[in-house]
C-alpha cells in the first residue's frame, strides 16, 4: 500500500492510500482515518463505509464529517472507491452503471466479470490490507448511503459473524424491485431473477442467520424516497421475520451529505457501543 494524502485531523490522521487489488485486478484507492489512539499504538475496531453512486473515497471523507466522532469513540474509519476504474475497466455512459456504480457485489456477466468482484474486495481482500498495515483489531462494522447503504446491509446479512454492527444512510433496500438495481442486476448478475435475491436485504432478511440489529436513517424529503429507495419494504421484512430495526424517518431532509452529517454522531455512537464489547 502507499500513502497519497495525509491531513491532520481532531487530533488523529486523515490518509488516502492506494494499492492494487488482487479481487479487482487494479489499482483501488481507500480513505483511512487514524484517530489519536491508533497513532498511539492501540489496536482499535474498525468501521467501513460504503458510498452511493457516482462516489470516491473522497466524498465521505471531506463531507460527513465523521472524523471528530471517530477521534472520540477511537474507531478507524475506512472508506473505499465504489468500483474499479481504470483504462481496460468496463465503464457505461449513464452515472447508475458501471465505473462509480460497483453495487458491492460480485458480477457474473462479461464485460463485468473480471474487474467488478466488489463482494470479495470490501468482505476478504480490504480487511486483510487493513489488519496487516494499521493497528486495527478484528472488531468491524459497516454503514453506507443510498447504494452503500444496500452494500453495508446486504453484505452484513450475507457474511454472518463478520461484522458486529450496521446502519444506512438512504439504503437502496429492494434492489431487484427499483430501477437502480434492476438496471445494475440485469447488467452484473444477468437476466435470472432468482439471482438477485441473494443481493437484495429485503428478501435476505427472512433467512438471516443472525439478528444484528439494524439502524436506517431516511430523509422524508428525499427526491428518491418512493421511487428508488422504499424504507417501508424493509420494515415489512423486519417486522415479518422478527428481525430487529430501528427505522428513523427524518422530516425536512433530503438525499445529501449534509443530511448523513447530520445524523452522523448518532451512528457513530451505533457502531461504537457494538464495537467496544
Amino acid at each position: 500500500m502507499q500513502r497519497i494524502e495525509q491531513h491532520a485531523s481532531f487530533g488523529g490522521s486523515q490518509e488516502v492510500w492506494k494499492h492494487a487489488s488482487t479481487s479487482t485486478g487494479t489499482e483501488m484507492k481507500v480513505g483511512v482515518y487514524l484517530p489519536p489512539a491508533a497513532l498511539e499504538g492501540r489496536k482499535c475496531p474498525v468501521l467501513y463505509w460504503l458510498s452511493g453512486l457516482t462516489c470516491t473515497e473522497q466524498n465521505f471523507i471531506t463531507k460527513a464529517g465523521a472524523q471528530q466522532y471517530a477521534a472520540a469513540h477511537g474507531l478507524i474509519l475506512v472508506a473505499p472507491d465504489t468500483s474499479p476504474r481504470g483504462e481496460g475497466v468496463p465503464n457505461d455512459e449513464a452515472y447508475d452503471l458501471g465505473q462509480g456504480a460497483g453495487f458491492y457485489l460480485n458480477a457474473t456477466q462479461a464485460p463485468w466479470a473480471s474487474h467488478f468482484r466488489m463482494e470479495d474486495y470490501i468482505t476478504g481482500e480490504l480487511p486483510k490490507l487493513i489488519e496487516q498495515h494499521f493497528p486495527a483489531s478484528e472488531a468491524r462494522g459497516i454503514f453506507g448511503h443510498s447504494m452503500g447503504g444496500h452494500g453495508a446491509l446486504t453484505l452484513a446479512l450475507r457474511h454472518p459473524g463478520r461484522y458486529r454492527s450496521v446502519s444506512a444512510f438512504s439504503p437502496i433496500v429492494a434492489p431487484a424491485s427499483v430501477p437502480w438495481g434492476r438496471k445494475a442486476f440485469t447488467a452484473y448478475l444477468g437476466e435470472d431473477e432468482t439471482a438477485w435475491k441473494a443481493h437484495d436485504a429485503v428478501q435476505l432478511i427472512e433467512a438471516a442467520r443472525e439478528r444484528l440489529p439494524l439502524l436506517v436513517d431516511q430523509g422524508e424529503a428525499d427526491e428518491f424516497l418512493s421511487g428508488q429507495l422504499k424504507p417501508e419494504l424493509l420494515r415489512a421484512a423486519c417486522e415479518k421475520a422478527g428481525h430487529p430495526l430501528t427505522l428513523n424517518l427524518r422530516p425536512g431532509y433530503d438525499h445529501s451529505y449534509y443530511f448523513i452529517a447530520t445524523f452522523m454522531g448518532e451512528h457513530i455512537a451505533h457502531h461504537a457501543r457494538a464495537l467496544s464489547v
